[in-house]
């Protein structure tokens, strides 16, 4: 089960798309549940199920009197991650969001409701909640949990020596070399320190450097907003997040990981 946003639906897709190729008359049921934000492509041939659940931030968003809060100590979503082999966990890629597309209106804190703060800090207090739901829930004897890490954007060009870019659009060949000589997200840190607290396993599949050498990855301007848009944030495919799953599968059948 892949769980987070759209990235995690990028790297969900990918998965699919291998599978695909590798058993192409595999026969397959789909179901998609809309209140829970679930979808399932059920191998029936192979009695495997690949499920993408939508979960922006993992913690709650409820609506109150004042609006929609969102709250940084509760998750009631993790019922639908139980008794899962394989979760693969990813969120950031929303949390810088604001204006007409934030899907909340506070952030509470404990007792403390804030119209707004740090949204770095609030993405750690978030992700140690879910860590604190891993200790709650997870049996590392049935399941195997796992970060996707923090996938990178490429929207300003001088991170990567061409500050006359047009962020990634036009872009045809990775950067050359092994050391990106931009910054890395700022979520990174907070995600390996959060993640260094959580006391049953869960392994980083820290994807941020390879991919922050693909540039050239993104669908530009024929992803979100089409001929018009620049989507340099989500990744094409066949592409980079084929990488990550033959990560994630040399990582899922790794006997030191249990």
């Amino acid at each position: 089960m892949f769980v987070g946003d759209s990235l995690s639906k990028n790297h969900w897709l990918s998965l699919l798309c291998m599978i695909h190729s590798s058993v192409p008359s595999a026969s397959y049921v789909v179901k998609i549940n809309g209140a829970t934000g679930m979808t399932t492509y059920t191998f029936t041939d192979y009695e495997a199920k690949v499920i993408y659940h939508h979960s922006l931030y993992f913690v709650d968003i409820v609506k109150e009197k004042i609006g929609r809060v969102m709250k940084l100590d509760s998750i009631t979503s993790g019922k639908h991650w139980l008794d899962v082999d394989y979760l693969v966990f990813n969120t950031w890629h929303w949390w810088s969001r604001r204006g007409p597309t934030q899907p909340f209106d506070f952030i509470q804190d404990g007792d403390q409701v804030y119209k707004d703060m740090d949204r770095v800090v609030a993405f750690g207090k978030a992700i140690d909640t879910w860590g604190r739901w891993v200790d709650d829930n997870i049996d590392p004897l049935k399941s195997k949990v796992f970060f996707q890490g923090i996938s990178p954007t490429h929207y300003n060009g001088t991170s990567w020596g061409e500050p006359n870019a047009q962020a990634c659009i036009g872009q045809k060949e990775p950067f050359h070399g092994s050391t990106y000589p931009g910054t890395t997200p700022m979520a990174l840190a907070v995600l390996k320190k959060e993640l260094k607290t959580i006391k049953k396993p869960v392994t980083l599949l820290d994807i941020t450097n390879l991919s922050l050498l693909r540039k050239d990855g993104h669908p530009s301007r024929y992803g979100l907003g089409k001929l018009s848009g620049r989507d340099c944030s989500h990744w094409c495919l066949a592409g980079v997040p084929d990488t990550w799953n033959v990560l994630l599968y040399n990582l899922m059948f790794s006997k030191n990981q249990l």
